[in-house]
């Protein structure tokens, strides 16, 4: 059985996994395309032994369709709002124009460095593990392809897009390299996952609703 989930905010992926082993008393029970604790939305989860089977093929080489809340003028260590935030002291307010052609900038395929703040390995260690211990973390840019990228809503210094990417693309390095080139600095302050490939938030149930 596949469920798709609309994720609240607050908790973490594997939080909905136990939830809903509750729910069904089912076991084994995954999830596909891993959702920080401060992002909402879209989460596949497969109940059962052949649902869970099928989830990495479910999701390989999928697009993934965010909305993506982005503040300007500061910058994060994690490079989202769960981390030490910096003041840029930006008091210039960019065009929409000016938003719009850095934005077109971002779209196609390019190298992209994952935050260090990330459970991409190093020497069997999660990078975000050796972070934490302060520990200097280098990572290596990895290809993504932004398929496309929209200006939604934007009044300084609240940028807010929606944006259709491969697998692997990490929105919070988006926000900080759009922060970077628009010389303001970037963090990601709301993330709603709302597509993964043919998956659409709006067949999604929320989990005290589920029923089994």
């Amino acid at each position: 059985m596949l469920l798709l989930i609309d994720k609240p905010k607050g908790i973490t992926s594997h939080d909905v996994v136990d939830q809903l082993r509750k729910i069904t008393g089912e076991r084994r029970v995954g999830h596909a395309g891993t959702l920080d604790p401060n992002a909402t939305g879209l989460l596949i989860v497969g109940v059962g032994r052949e649902s869970t089977k099928k989830l990495g093929e479910i999701t390989k080489n999928t697009t993934k369709t965010y909305e993506a809340e982005i503040t300007l003028g500061a910058t994060s260590d994690t490079d989202d709002a769960e981390g030490k935030i910096l003041s840029n002291k930006v008091t210039k307010r960019l065009s929409d124009e000016d938003i719009k052609k850095i934005l077109r900038q971002f779209e196609g395929e390019q190298m992209q460095i994952p935050p260090i703040y990330s459970a991409i390995k190093l020497k069997g260690k999660k990078a975000y593990e050796l972070a934490r211990k302060g520990k200097e973390v280098i990572l290596e840019p990895r290809k993504i392809t932004i398929h496309s990228i929209k200006l939604d809503e934007y009044n300084f210094p609240m940028l807010k897009i929606t944006c259709e990417v491969s697998s692997g693309t990490y929105i919070r390095a988006l926000a900080r390299d759009i922060g970077k080139s628009l010389g303001t600095g970037a963090y990601l302050s709301e993330l709603r996952r709302t597509k993964i490939g043919e998956f659409d938030i709006q067949n999604a149930q929320k989990l005290d609703k589920i029923k089994v």
